[in-house]
């Protein structure tokens, strides 16, 4: 972690970016530039959050951690949003871990300064923060469901489109063991499922670098869970309603749930009326 002086005029950080001008004028005092080298803490499993981290570039991954040492991730976030919702949400610390996952800048705040600019921020601030606060939460709880329930390759590919939209470039480095505790599999599996991907054509990966090339395709190879994760992001943090492949999903009927084994589509429930 390196400190590298006093913040741009303009953020490229969309959550700084939506706010008022005179609201990131208030906090912009308090902000330092920071870089951030692959694997540098955000914040420790236990440990009290000392700074919360607003993501110009590269991209931090939250990671659920058992007590054996083994973790997963549970969440990613570039510069759409930023490391510390526990902050944000009035408690000093986390069972989760975060860490850099890819190298780039960040916007540094004391917690203790952002507690107190969100004391007393106005409604626009508050909006924006709890707006990102629901998205992440979707995003984790989508991860979730995606780990349970498809298959490694769809995963892997979903886990790249992602991290593509976020350092904003075809390639970026990448070694296998890292991207295997991504997904929570052995470094040996995750291999197999990206050379299926890269035998494909879609992506090529080559001494710890990975390039995507055919984002088309990859968006095919990926399960539904990237559309439904980048839609809701589109909705919650732009006011862009996009499509979703839930859209058409009958999640219940006469206030009851109907799902259960894969739920079905709206359409045919109505040719079964």
């Amino acid at each position: 972690m390196e400190f590298l002086g006093s913040p741009a005029a303009a953020p490229r950080n969309r959550i700084l970016r939506a706010l008022p001008t005179a609201d990131y004028e208030r906090l912009s005092p308090d902000l330092e530039l920071i870089h951030l080298d692959v694997r540098d803490i955000v914040y420790d499993v236990g440990r009290r959050i000392d700074r919360v981290f607003f993501v110009e570039t590269g991209v931090l991954s939250i990671v659920s951690v058992t007590a054996d040492g083994n973790a997963v991730e549970a969440a990613t976030v570039g510069s759409e949003g930023m490391l510390g919702v526990p902050v944000y949400l009035d408690t000093d610390r986390s069972a989760t871990q975060a860490f850099c996952q890819v190298a780039g800048r960040s916007l540094a705040m004391p917690a203790d300064a952002f507690r107190r600019a969100v004391r007393d921020a106005s409604s626009e601030l508050r909006t924006v923060l709890n707006r990102y606060t629901q998205a992440l939460f979707m995003q984790v709880a989508q991860s979730a469901a995606c780990n349970r329930l498809h298959p490694l390759r769809a995963r892997c590919a979903r886990w790249l489109l992602q991290t593509h939209d976020r350092v904003d470039r075809d390639d970026f480095p990448l070694m296998p063991a890292f991207l295997a505790q991504m997904l929570g599999v052995a470094r040996a599996a995750v291999v197999d499922a990206a050379g299926g991907l890269q035998q494909a054509g879609l992506i090529e990966y080559d001494d710890g670098r990975m390039h995507i090339r055919d984002r088309t395709g990859l968006e095919r190879a990926s399960c539904e869970c990237y559309a439904i994760v980048r839609s809701e992001f589109d909705r919650l943090l732009n006011g862009q309603e996009t499509p979703s492949p839930l859209d058409r999903l009958l999640t219940s009927i006469a206030g009851k749930s109907t799902l259960n084994s894969g739920g079905r589509r709206s359409s045919d429930a109505m040719d079964e009326a």
